[in-house]
């Protein structure tokens, strides 16, 4: 009845043997219909038609994507037992189904099935499984899918390197991750941003600064594609510590080397006088903020109230925000590595409350300001109180 249905609306001839009603599956897996997409099946077969290949893979990732493995496998072996050649396309989507259920052991499985059979697509199907098993923490799935790769004449190209970074950065140890870049630079691959950022971040969770601070210097502070990233990370692993005279130091080195320091670079600065009530330096770091025309965000005025009021001068406040832009709507633009390190102020974390709260129409930095001062006030009666 329901294969009936769909022929009407489809100019179907009798003659044809092979059919794609690969849409209509892919409606009734969305709609959560596996079995009303299998009893469609059954009706276009009884009736003399068979499926394409289109079909039967949307059909499989149908049962895989409502958690019918054992169904979606043995259509696997159907498709790869036939004369049909599944595409990347569908081996990818399965990988990425089987990878969220955590079957890890079906994607070996197909991996070496094709593998087997020597399909043209191997070199990337190898960087895809490498993948799934890097996002679900399986490093040793993942090394050795590496080392099959390699025994057969694949090379290592630069995102799959690249991913083997960012993985150990998440699931291994400070060890496990060093050894993986030893082996990215021994290949003669560079470390892109994103393997950056994710070891710069394993070293920061462990507060490993003066290691973040090697590695940063060894992949070379002069790549100018990767922005000021990586100077910027080095003034922060200096930040964390409160080594002022090194951020200092390291800040004029960054600007005579050419760099022209951006909202990071002055924050990280910023955050790192203000916490150790550092005023005559955070001013001159404002001025200078203005002088390179770099819009503050909500990161430098907090940088500017949580000092003053932690050493209760706040009747200077208004001296110390004159010439900032206290009517602009906040915003924050800076890169929120330094927040792993550094945390948030509490004017910061007040007043992303706030702003969550969607009340009082416009927010301004003047009106978070007042907000927060109100809020520090009441705090302090009742403390006084009690």
């Amino acid at each position: 009845m329901l294969f009936w249905h769909w022929k009407q609306g489809r100019s179907v001839d009798s003659k044809d043997i092979c059919v794609d009603y690969t849409p209509l599956i892919q409606a009734l897996s969305n709609k959560r219909l596996p079995h009303v997409a299998q009893e469609l099946l059954f009706e276009m077969k009884s009736e003399g038609f068979l499926p394409n290949l289109s079909t039967l893979s949307a059909l499989m990732l149908c049962y895989a994507d409502n958690g019918l493995f054992p169904k979606a496998q043995a259509l696997w072996d159907e498709i790869i037992n036939s004369s049909y050649v599944p595409n990347i396309q569908i081996v990818s989507k399965l990988f990425d189904v089987y990878g969220k259920m955590r079957h890890f052991d079906e994607v070996t499985r197909i991996l070496n099935q094709l593998s087997s059979r020597n399909c043209n697509f191997m070199h990337e199907l190898y960087s895809l499984a490498i993948s799934c098993f890097g996002k679900g923490g399986q490093l040793e799935m993942m090394e050795n899918t590496l080392k099959q790769m390699v025994s057969r004449g694949f090379p290592v190209d630069s995102p799959t390197g690249n991913a083997f970074i960012r993985y150990y950065s998440i699931f291994g140890s400070l060890m496990e991750m060093e050894a993986a870049y030893g082996r990215l630079k021994k290949s003669r691959i560079l470390i892109e941003e994103e393997g950056i950022r994710a070891m710069s971040f394993a070293y920061i969770k462990e507060k490993k600064y003066y290691r973040l601070g090697r590695f940063l210097r060894d992949v070379g502070l002069g790549r100018k594609n990767m922005g000021n990233l990586l100077w910027n990370l080095l003034l922060l692993s200096y930040a964390a510590n409160f080594k002022m005279k090194s951020l200092q130091r390291e800040f004029l080195e960054m600007v005579e080397t050419g760099f022209s320091p951006d909202l990071t670079t002055f924050n990280i600065r910023a955050l790192a006088f203000s916490r150790m009530s550092l005023f005559w330096d955070l001013h001159l770091s404002l001025e200078h903020m203005q002088h390179e025309k770099v819009v503050a965000d909500l990161v430098t005025y907090g940088c500017v109230v949580d000092a003053y009021l932690d050493r209760r001068l706040g009747k200077n406040l208004d001296f110390a925000l004159k010439k900032m832009n206290v009517d602009d709507s906040p915003l924050v633009s800076t890169d929120h590595f330094v927040f792993e390190a550094l945390g948030k102020g509490d004017f910061h974390s007040s007043s992303e409350t706030f702003l969550e709260s969607r009340r009082n129409g416009k927010w301004t930095y003047q009106k978070l300001i007042e907000k927060y001062l109100k809020k520090k006030y009441r705090s302090n009666q009742i403390f006084w109180n009690y």
